[in-house]
């Protein structure tokens, strides 16, 4: 079962990967799919946006590595840290308030 996620979540995901340790995008992506046994994953054109928008925020910094076919690694920054602790807070709230909502029995 795939899980389709908003802009903010899909984020998330992409900095709790870099969170790890530095990564080019096809690793965040195989990271991600594999963290969450194929629950998650990133379409064909999708990460890359996702990237290049972190990284105008100055979420996470991308640097060229490589000769010849070369290609961009990212890091978390600082800012990128914050973000991901003020997401992930958020979320867990968001989640706790829909399971009391249907009446659930999740325990946070």
């Amino acid at each position: 079962m795939q899980v389709r996620l908003s802009k903010r979540i899909n984020e998330l995901l992409v900095l709790a990967v870099l969170e790890r340790g530095p990564a080019h995008g096809y690793q965040i992506a195989l990271s991600v799919e594999e963290r969450s046994a194929g629950a998650f994953s990133f379409q064909h054109g999708t990460l890359y946006p996702i990237l290049h928008r972190l990284e105008a925020k100055g979420q996470v910094r991308g640097s060229w590595d490589g000769e010849g076919r070369r290609r961009k690694t990212y890091e978390i920054t600082r800012a990128g840290r914050e973000e991901l602790a003020d997401g992930a807070a958020d979320l867990e709230r968001q989640f706790r308030l829909l399971f009391e909502l249907l009446g659930g029995t999740h325990a946070a």
